[in-house]
């Protein structure tokens, strides 16, 4: 059994949504956890649980982000973290149940793992993976929009992302 020791300094997550049909809003999220276990050498063993603090979002705009905290978004008033917890874990593929503002749905996305490396700097064997994917915003009760006048809405439905967590390594 391997011990996982989360990185929060070298990982991090991003986010981009369509907007107003025409280019993309981008953002991340600064405070998130991944818990981590199994044995890094059989992958079809590992379970891990992501954590996410929605309130901890972060799109370059003060009022846009005050604006996603709402309850016309996230409502991190009543809804303080999200989370993914995987079933399966393949080298290029993770399914799990993700709940967002009380709705759980199962998902699948992207993994790539990186292998592991040594780190030059104090020795330690560290570890590390990259998750994409895409929701649709609208399963989790986030579906605040409006219609343009030229046609089409404000926000596209589909949520792209990019995960990256490295982890220290112990036996």
């Amino acid at each position: 059994m391997t011990q996982f020791t989360f990185d929060p300094v070298h990982s991090d997550i991003q986010f981009q949504i369509k907007h107003l049909m025409v280019s993309k809003v981008k953002g991340t999220f600064t405070q998130f956890d991944v818990q981590l276990d199994g044995d890094i050498n059989d992958l079809s063993s590992l379970k891990a649980t992501a954590t996410i603090i929605p309130s901890s979002i972060d799109t370059q705009n003060e009022d846009r982000d005050n604006h996603l905290k709402s309850g016309d978004f996230f409502a991190t008033d009543e809804n303080d973290k999200w989370t993914f917890e995987t079933k399966e874990i393949s080298e290029n593929k993770v399914t799990g149940d993700l709940t967002i503002k009380g709705e759980t749905h199962e998902e699948t996305f992207d993994v790539e793992f990186n292998g592991v490396s040594k780190n030059p700097m104090n020795g330690a064997q560290v570890t590390g993976f990259i998750v994409t994917g895409t929701i649709d915003r609208e399963k989790y009760g986030i579906s605040f929009n409006q219609a343009l006048e030229t046609g089409g809405v404000m926000l596209g439905k589909d949520v792209k992302f990019e995960a990256s967590a490295e982890f220290s390594l112990e036996d």
